[in-house]
């Protein structure tokens, strides 16, 4: 009597892991925007509880990216730039918006787009 063979071949196993391979390595290229865009909120939040006192008042646009720029500057950002944050002012508050995108190379001519948004609100 003939005895079936049971399991997968060599293929099977290539076409099963190459996907998880795939995504494992654009996980890995994505780390460290996703890094960035951690200290860039770090510091917007920090830098909206450094003039919450002041929400009331005249908050000047200026101090509060020579204030982003110190921060920037202790975590090492260099991207995205101070000057492409927006300070307004929305009704009765101060709104820190950081609205960018970032892109990494993935292999060949293939590229991963991300959008990051984040907003601090000065109260």
């Amino acid at each position: 009597m003939r005895r079936r063979q049971n399991g997968i071949t060599f293929i099977g196993w290539l076409f099963l892991l190459l996907p998880l391979a795939i995504v494992g390595y654009a996980v890995l290229r994505l780390t460290p925007l996703y890094l960035n865009y951690l200290k860039v909120s770090k510091s917007l939040t920090q830098t909206a509880g450094e003039y919450k006192d002041d929400a009331g008042g005249q908050l000047n646009p200026t101090e509060v990216r020579k204030a982003l720029q110190r921060h920037w500057d202790i975590d090492s950002i260099d991207y995205p730039m101070v000057n492409d944050i927006s300070v307004m002012r929305e009704g009765e508050q101060w709104v820190i918006e950081a609205n960018y995108e970032d892109q990494v190379k993935l292999f060949g001519g293939i590229s991963l787009l991300v959008h990051f948004d984040k907003r601090a609100t000065v109260k």
